[in-house]
């Protein structure tokens, strides 16, 4: 098991950041016209935001290839050794690879909609069909399954983290965009907002 663990941790996070990140960014700038990462790179409030996303996605990919390439000495380290068992270490794998995929199909229905930030100059459409019937954010709830996923798998410490600190960024980003959609799309997005749940809406 370790020596799976060993080399799907970074290949999983690598097809995560090159198949939602990278290819849905291609896809959409060829649709759009311009780059869909909008994060600013200023020294506002949001900017830092932005800033600490980056960092911990940096972080986060320093971590698993250091995992790869010197198992010895990361395995050990800062280990849970109480949540170390196969059974949840199978269910972390599960979470990961649905999280993955409920990224991408989420993305996907965003369509042209979708961005890494706030676009503040393009008024893009309020989309409420498909995964976003159940959650209003889905693309940030994947992500956070994504990282428990990753803790249950591979239980570290540096892993809780990674979770913890994540779903902090994640929270954050989640409330200023509710500000920006609120503003833009009025009672559309009230109503939507009173219809459907942050994270996730069972029926």
């Amino acid at each position: 098991m370790a020596d799976f663990i060993r080399f799907f941790i970074p290949f999983y996070f690598i097809i995560f950041f090159l198949v939602s990140f990278v290819g849905i960014s291609y896809r959409v700038a060829k649709q759009i016209g311009k780059n869909p990462n909008v994060l600013p790179k200023d020294d506002s409030a949001y900017g830092l935001v932005g800033f600490y996303f980056k960092l911990v996605l940096f972080a986060l990919f320093i971590y698993v290839i250091l995992l790869l390439f010197f198992p010895k000495d990361i395995f050990p380290a800062f280990k849970i050794n109480v949540l170390e068992y196969n059974l949840i270490q199978y269910t972390g794998l599960v979470l990961m690879m649905m999280a993955l995929i409920w990224v991408v199909i989420a993305q996907l229905q965003m369509k042209n909609s979708w961005r890494i930030g706030i676009d503040s100059t393009t008024k893009t459409d309020l989309v409420t069909h498909g995964l976003f019937r159940f959650s209003r954010n889905p693309i940030f709830l994947g992500m956070t399954i994504s990282l428990i996923g990753f803790w249950l798998v591979f239980p570290t410490v540096i892993a809780l983290a990674f979770f913890l600190i994540g779903s902090i960024l994640i929270q954050i980003q989640i409330r200023l965009e509710e500000e920006y959609l609120l503003k833009e799309h009025g009672q559309i997005y009230l109503t939507y907002k009173m219809r459907v749940k942050r994270m996730l809406s069972l029926y």
